[in-house]
């Protein structure tokens, strides 16, 4: 072949080359997202909700060709709600996997083991919605953790104002004795401090115990409060709902929005459950008025078939949305640095009537919260 027809060829190549879409990569590697989150243990109906809606949008992602061509592979790992657990096999999946983020981890003791160790930080790696509101993890900021849901202060601030306004007065604070339910108690303490009040009982109960609640019973129930909020998982609000309804309390009670109302109905019965108030952080998953609770029912129905629909499904799915778009931002070849880079620029991002907005000085991107009442025939009432 003479050298005029190479460089002619040449040039048609380079054309073509031009002009293929951004997104055609054929062959590839994958984009590796690492998730720790309790798939077995206490919390585990929470934990696979939270990873099924994240699942879902992914999926969908996948299926429309990925992010310039590459398919999302998310590197899932159970630590059965136990910190040490998280510390470990977040190690693991760092060194083994080396995901591009992190996403997606549930607990506030599991995260903090995390903090404590610097293990983010020695990675240099984004971490994207933890399931946790606890202040220690917001306050002082930690550059690589990104929230995407109110803190439990935000959350009992709006119990205590709501209750307060509806004329109650003595307030009692059932929590789990661990710092994710010490940053509730805190959080709740300091909102009726605001209002020249102060909690008339408190009374705690063992994280690694959720059903053995007779201790924090014990210490509320003789002070005989207009309302309680309980900062607890889901199988130790049953167990307390239970107990204190049968010896004949008609406090308001009020839950965090980590409970599954759900499994509220299921472990107390639907007439211990009925009127329990739930704080939500989450835009209302149950209808279609959101453009993105349209689009979250319709890709878990086609991608997670037979999983639950519930909030935590649904803030997994959001997040999920937001973390394809930061690493859609950061172009075709993205790092752990751009990704972070891309979070922090995030501003008003609007994933379908929720936004969230972070900066260089802000790492919670939303503050929204929402009061829900468990009503007649076991509904959800906004």
């Amino acid at each position: 072949m003479s050298s005029k027809k190479i460089h002619v060829l040449a040039l048609a190549l380079s054309l073509a080359a031009a002009l293929l879409p951004a997104h055609a990569a054929p062959g590839r590697e994958d984009l590796v997202i690492g998730q720790v989150a309790p798939l077995t243990g206490t919390i585990a109906g929470t934990g696979n909700e939270y990873v099924a809606g994240g699942a879902a949008y992914f999926a969908w992602v996948n299926d429309n060709g990925g992010i310039y061509g590459r398919k999302i592979r998310v590197s899932l790992k159970d630590d059965s709600y136990k910190p040490d657990q998280t510390l470990a096999l977040t190690r693991q999946l760092l060194a083994e996997d080396k995901p591009l983020a992190l996403f997606g981890f549930v607990g506030t003791g599991n995260v903090l083991a995390l903090n404590k160790n610097k293990v983010l930080e020695e990675a240099g790696i984004a971490l994207l919605a933890p399931y946790t509101g606890a202040q220690d993890l917001r306050e002082p900021m930690n550059p690589h953790i990104f929230h995407i849901r109110a803190s439990y202060t935000d959350e009992t601030a709006r119990m205590v104002e709501h209750l307060h306004t509806i004329g109650l007065r003595r307030f009692a604070v059932m929590y789990q004795d661990d710092p994710f339910g010490k940053s509730g108690l805190a959080g709740a303490e300091t909102a009726l401090k605001k209002l020249g009040m102060s909690a008339v009982a408190k009374g705690g109960y063992d994280r690694t115990k959720p059903e053995e609640v007779d201790a924090a019973v014990a210490a509320i129930a003789p002070a005989n409060p207009d309302a309680i909020i309980m900062v607890s998982v889901n199988r130790a609000s049953a167990a307390f709902i239970k107990k204190m309804r049968a010896q004949g309390s008609k406090a308001r009670l009020f839950s965090i929005s980590v409970v599954n109302f759900k499994e509220l109905l299921k472990n107390a019965g639907e007439d211990n459950a009925r009127g329990i108030g739930i704080s939500q952080v989450m835009p209302y998953p149950y209808s279609t008025l959101a453009p993105v609770a349209r689009e979250f029912q319709t890709l878990m129905a086609k991608y997670q078939p037979g999983k639950v629909v519930s909030y935590a499904s649904m803030e997994s799915f959001i997040a999920a949305k937001i973390l394809v778009e930061a690493i859609r931002r950061s172009g075709a070849d993205p790092t752990r640095a751009k990704i972070m880079s891309q979070l922090e620029k995030m501003n008003s991002y609007d994933a379908g009537g929720f936004k969230v907005s972070f900066s260089p000085e802000n790492r919670v991107g939303s503050k929204f919260v929402e009061v829900t009442v468990i009503g007649r025939d076991g509904k959800l009432l906004r």
